[in-house]
């Protein structure tokens, strides 16, 4: 079968390198497409997913966005006519597009509820055979197909992952250094618009109470403000799950890295207004205790838990936080495992 995988964002990469490496191994022909993202076409070339088809850059407004699916439609649609592509996977909702204009099958892999994302259910979710989606969820598309688990196991699940000690090396950390890890993101896809994280005399403020305790990293999707320079993430971005893993605290804005700590075993409170709004989180958060989500008005509430959790120790902390990770590997699956098991089925049930 000939399959395309589609990258919109960096975190796609590593959701579906996995998934393409085993599809390949298992004698699939697989092709990439990507827009015009330095940090994604790096990952995809550290992953080997070459050659790649180079879509051009985003656009971060309705209307750019609007004409970026346009120009992608018509050139994944050549595309695919071209190169007899039979499955089409993303993130996205171009590839549903051209499923109707060829006889490619589109999977979309969503794991965000559908209010929060109205664009996705009316431009993406229609278009698409199948629409993968943690069944936290709950989805008005019959083209649901439901999982016990979270994108971030399909890629960090210890079948799939182990952490690379020396990370901590190139970071400039000693071992058994404590020290913690902020991510701060720009809050610019289509479902961003209105939504806030931390401020910045928020992000200040978290610094100043971690730096006494350890080493204080930031990570961030846009340019670091001048007086973070100095925290600046020190690795590669293929790097960043290691140095995760090995990590005392998770602070930040980010949906996705926060799901990330949390599903390493890494202790993660996140600061925005999509706080208590998300299934996937709140699944985390609710029933395995391994993340917090605040909302910027509680951020002192969120400060306050920040100082309780330094004031542990730090191994007891450590292993408890490795506990609810166990527990939630015992109740949830591989989902790369699953992907290919539906991919594979399908084709045999095509044959």
């Amino acid at each position: 079968m000939n399959i395309l995988v589609d990258i919109g964002h960096p975190a796609h990469v590593h959701l579906f390198h996995p998934l393409a490496k085993e599809l390949s191994d298992r004698g699939h022909r697989l092709f990439y497409s990507v827009r015009d993202i330095p940090v994604a076409i790096r990952l995809m070339e550290h992953y080997g997913m070459t050659p790649y088809l180079n879509l051009g850059h985003k656009n971060d407004n309705l209307v750019g966005k609007a004409k970026s699916v346009l120009h992608q439609d018509l050139t994944l649609l050549q595309f695919v006519r071209r190169h007899h592509i039979d499955l089409g996977i993303s993130s996205g909702i171009v590839l549903g597009h051209v499923s109707r204009f060829s006889h490619m099958k589109a999977f979309l892999f969503d794991d965000d509820d559908d209010a929060a994302e109205p664009l996705i259910v009316k431009y993406g979710h229609p278009f698409s055979n199948v629409v993968f989606t943690p069944d936290c969820i709950r989805r008005k598309t019959r083209h649901a197909i439901y999982y016990s688990g979270t994108h971030e196991l399909a890629y960090l699940h210890p079948r799939r992952f182990t952490p690379d000690p020396s990370v901590l090396q190139r970071a400039g950390i000693q071992q058994g250094q404590r020290f913690f890890i902020l991510r701060f993101v720009a809050l610019k896809g289509h479902h961003d618009i209105g939504q806030q994280g931390l401020a910045l005399e928020q992000k200040k403020a978290l610094i100043e109470l971690l730096k006494p305790h350890g080493h204080v990293i930031i990570t961030s999707e846009r340019s670091i403000e001048p007086e973070f320079e100095a925290y600046r993430l020190p690795v590669h971005p293929e790097d960043i799950h290691s140095l995760m893993a090995y990590s005392s605290l998770f602070l930040g804005d980010s949906q996705t890295m926060t799901s990330e700590a949390a599903v390493l075993g890494v202790p993660a409170l996140k600061c925005n207004t999509f706080a208590g709004r998300l299934s996937v989180p709140n699944m985390l958060e609710q029933r395995f205790d391994l993340c917090h989500a605040y909302l910027p008005s509680q951020f002192d509430n969120m400060y306050r838990h920040v100082e309780q959790l330094l004031s542990r120790n730090p191994e007891g902390l450590k292993n408890e936080w490795q506990s609810k990770r166990q527990r939630l590997l015992a109740e949830t699956i591989n989902p790369t495992d699953f992907f290919v098991d539906y991919i594979e089925s399908c084709l045999h049930h095509q044959n």
